[in-house]
């Protein structure tokens, strides 16, 4: 199945922000809410089961200047395997977010099923001056399954240059996937991207952690990451990144519900 969905926000030149194009295809079809805070919403909404394998579906978002919008969805997908033979399900975002724009990308989970074979792809390209709110979570299996092959890719240019180049991989393909040096055996794995200029230098707090100092910045060098092991299993880390104002949390968590906590924003 192939599938293009495009959402296009506009500032309304009243302080908030209405959509000026929303199509999609199944199983990816666009549904608007009541815009809050002058923020549009739009959920995505699986209009069929998914994605199978041979699947390629594409999103394409843009935010233009002075505009906001939240992306969500309304239930996790769940990449599932094909007939024998089908090539792997494909699901791409391209991001375009304007100069003075928001974009908060903040989906429901991506579950790799046991024998799927998936890639999902995001490729954000924000303009100076532009914030960003962009939350993948990836859950290795479903209840008492080992997972399909899956692979996470993200990446992001902040005004014309990379700022983020992130790729995660796990199921039988991944070698080495579930041990210490990648997910040390968390089914559950995650990270949350936020740009713009109220970007903290650390988190203040994080379930299970306490208090969470901040990152340390050795003079003339690069972030060095705070990483600790987490109440509950997994651990966090907290990167701020060089090309910001911006910062990546990444999180590893025993089930999906203690991953959410972990990464949703304040």
């Amino acid at each position: 199945m192939r599938a293009r969905a495009r959402v296009v926000a506009r500032a309304d030149g009243r302080g908030g922000t209405r959509l000026t194009e929303l199509r999609g295809e199944s199983p990816l079809l666009l549904r608007s809410t009541t815009a809050e805070g002058g923020v549009a919403t739009v959920y995505v909404v699986g209009g069929a089961a998914g994605p199978l394998g041979g699947d390629d579906l594409l999103l394409e978002v843009e935010v233009g200047p002075g505009a906001a919008l939240r992306v969500g969805s309304v239930a996790a997908s769940v990449a599932l395997p094909g007939r024998p033979g089908a090539a792997a399900s494909r699901m791409r975002v391209h991001a375009v977010v304007h100069a003075g724009a928001a974009l908060h990308w903040l989906p429901e989970q991506l579950v790799a099923a046991a024998g799927c074979d998936h890639v999902a792809e995001a490729r954000v390209e924000l303009a100076a001056g532009a914030q960003l709110t962009w939350r993948d979570e990836l859950i290795c299996g479903r209840y008492g399954e080992s997972p399909g092959d899956a692979v996470v890719r993200t990446s992001v240019d902040h005004g014309g240059r990379p700022l983020l180049r992130q790729s995660t991989a796990v199921g039988p393909s991944a070698p080495g996937w579930a041990g210490a040096a990648v997910l040390g055996g968390a089914p559950a794995t995650g990270s949350l991207l936020l740009v713009g200029p109220d970007v903290p230098p650390g988190p203040a707090a994080q379930p299970g952690l306490g208090a969470a100092p901040g990152v340390g910045v050795p003079p003339g060098g690069l972030p060095v990451p705070r990483a600790r092991p987490a109440g509950g299993g997994g651990a966090v880390a907290w990167l701020p990144l060089a090309g910001g104002p911006a910062a990546l949390l990444t999180a590893t968590a025993a089930d999906a519900h203690t991953l959410r906590e972990r990464l949703t924003p304040a």
